[in-house]
């Protein structure tokens, strides 16, 4: 059966920071909104792509912040039975977050940004009957817990969801009416020219889990950025036009698929001999070696700098020949045998970090 697509609202959250104050998880409008679905006992999706309670702690007084010792990436603070704990996504590194400050013993420990934990007590908060349930990552751990979570939204036995992308793809509700989208720009600041698409796919696939059975669906789009060009032309499920106006920016910037693109991860002990390395590796890649010729960009810090203890410097390989610039950093590669168990060498990839 054909269905009309969901209807779309976006939700400056700029303004409705400065009309609330800085502290908005859930907006005027999509409050509403889910409290009308509440009351017509239909059912509710509401998306972030980010885990955990607050994305950061840090003291108030002497700035103090809690970072993975191992990762250059702040520790992200979980709900725990015996208070909070904060933890690397990437190394699993993990410490119980004190009532004082590590630094200077100030009791001004401060929590900053959110995540899906936060957006469900959020809600538990602003609706106490409504019967909630949480798919992440954190949620679903134990063996069958997925099944079973999804099973009792499919039933009717829980009012509302919250979750990642993990409910965004490939699940029919017949009862869900509305879809939440917070903070729908949250990958839109990651260093990858492929934040735009990623965007649009996860805005697209999540907004069309609203309105699969016999209601109408709406989704409503919490967004700092209501201009992009992606949450814009997401909203109306515009793929010609978002392709289009995606291989403009692809080809003024000269990213894939215009040219194909190498991405070449250096580690080391420190960042120097890490830099050093990487240096050494792309003075070998001589026009020679590629007589299609290609742009070498680098080396530089990697966006994540620091990554399980170990330093990261990357370089990257630009070019219309993807066997040439293969064959280059095979052989200079192969002139350096004793670091090439440091060096990821990466083609055509996928993720930039």
């Amino acid at each position: 059966m054909d269905r009309p697509l969901a209807s779309v609202r976006l939700v400056n959250m700029r303004e409705e920071y400065a009309e609330q104050g800085p502290d908005v998880v859930i907006s005027r409008a999509l409050a509403a909104a889910v409290e009308e679905r509440l009351a017509r006992r239909e059912q509710v999706l509401v998306l972030l792509n980010r885990r955990g309670y607050a994305t950061a702690v840090f003291c108030r007084q002497c700035g103090d912040a809690f970072d993975c010792p191992n990762c250059t990436i702040s520790l992200t603070v979980h709900t725990a039975r015996n208070g909070w704990r904060a933890q690397c996504h990437y190394c699993n590194y993990s410490t119980t977050v004190p009532k004082t400050c590590r630094k200077c013993a100030a009791p001004y420990l401060e929590q900053a940004g959110f995540g899906t934990e936060k957006v469900e007590q959020h809600l538990r908060d602003r609706f106490p009957a409504a019967r909630i349930g949480r798919v992440d990552r954190d949620s679903t751990r134990r063996k069958g817990a997925l099944t079973s979570i999804l099973s009792r939204f499919g039933a009717g036995d829980l009012d509302l969801l919250v979750g990642t992308q993990m409910i965004a793809k490939g699940h029919d509700f017949p009862r869900v009416t509305l879809v939440g989208v917070i903070s729908a720009d949250v990958g839109l600041g990651i260093a990858d020219f492929r934040a735009g698409e990623r965007t649009f796919q996860l805005l697209t696939q999540v907004a069309g889990r609203a309105g699969r059975g016999e209601q109408a669906g709406e989704a409503v789009v919490q967004t700092l950025y209501p201009e992009h060009y992606s949450i814009q032309l997401a909203c109306r499920q515009d793929y010609p036009t978002f392709f289009e106006r995606e291989l403009a920016f692809r080809r003024s910037m000269r990213y894939p698929p215009v040219v194909a693109l190498v991405n070449v991860v250096v580690r080391g002990k420190s960042f120097d001999e890490a830099m050093r390395t990487a240096r050494e590796i792309v003075q070998r890649l001589t026009p020679s070696a590629a007589p299609g010729g290609f742009l070498v960009i680098g080396p530089a810090p990697a966006p994540l700098g620091r990554l399980r203890g170990e330093h990261r410097v990357q370089f990257f390989l630009k070019g219309s020949r993807r066997a040439d610039m293969r064959l280059a950093i095979k052989s200079a590669l192969s002139e350096t045998p004793d670091v090439r168990r440091k060096v990821t060498v990466d083609i055509d990839p996928l993720n930039l970090l």
